[in-house]
């Protein structure tokens, strides 16, 4: 379990360090240590994600593998208390 809140943790760090990159980058689209701050943010976050998917399911619909049924939480959703 302290697994799966570290990498969620992670997550949910790394989202909010893009957000507000992309905010910063909307007003200033050609500073190289900013471009340069997301990729490396973007890259961190497909790691944490990837782990955290590999071994605890996906974290959104779009991250399930939904060849024949559409079910892609099968026990609490992410956000639930009960997940964490």
């Amino acid at each position: 379990m302290e697994n799966k809140i570290r990498l969620m943790r992670a997550i949910q760090m790394y989202d909010f360090y893009l957000y507000e990159l992309t905010l910063y980058l909307d007003t200033h689209p050609t500073c190289q240590n900013g471009l340069s701050a997301f990729r490396k943010y973007k890259a961190l976050r497909k790691q944490a994600a990837d782990a955290y998917i590999a071994a605890y399911g996906p974290l959104t619909p779009i991250d399930s593998d939904c060849d024949n049924v559409f079910e892609w939480v099968k026990g609490p959703a992410p956000w639930e208390k009960e997940a964490n």
